[in-house]
């Protein structure tokens, strides 16, 4: 009965130390940008010789300029500050940027930013391509006053540097 007892215990604490922290609303995406959009955006940076690109799983890309030197790496739980500039590629039209540092939770970013920010440090420098299942998706998206600022099916450049995480 001892040997029960104690194998409920074990059990009970084993699973308690799994559970996942209750006070954070997201969750790890398991999107990936189909075949298609890999290729266009595959094309795009051959055309515009960005060199020194990676696809990560997800079927972004990114170049890492700085890996930074913080002592730990984002998760959609966290928040991060960070500067950054997003443009339209290949065009390179800007639509978004912040000179001064901001603060999101990752978690409530796009899947881009989620997959590909993790690969740096705090104080670290990323470009990050993202294509459109893993950015905005395919429907325009609309300021207060309806003007499309990003439309449907763009492909994104954000230049990231993280700050920090929280």
């Amino acid at each position: 009965m001892k040997k029960l007892g104690l194998l409920f215990i074990s059990l009970s604490l084993l699973a308690a130390s799994c559970k996942k922290d209750d006070n954070c609303p997201y969750r790890e995406s398991t999107a990936t940008a189909p075949a298609n959009e890999r290729a266009q955006l595959s094309a795009y940076l051959s055309a515009a010789a960005v060199a020194d690109t990676v696809m990560h799983s997800s079927g972004a890309y990114y170049v890492i300029h700085t890996p930074g030197t913080g002592s730990g790496s984002a998760n959609v739980c966290s928040g991060i500050t960070v500067k950054y500039r997003g443009t339209f590629f290949p065009s390179g039209q800007l639509f978004d940027e912040s000179t001064t540092p901001v603060s999101f939770p990752l978690g409530g970013l796009i899947v881009g930013w989620q997959k590909l920010l993790p690969l740096i440090k705090a104080g670290g420098k990323i470009d990050m391509y993202i294509p459109p299942s893993l950015g905005y998706g395919y429907q325009n998206i609309t300021n207060n006053a309806g003007a499309i600022i990003i439309p449907a099916g763009s492909y994104l450049k954000f230049e990231v540097e993280l700050i920090s995480i929280q």
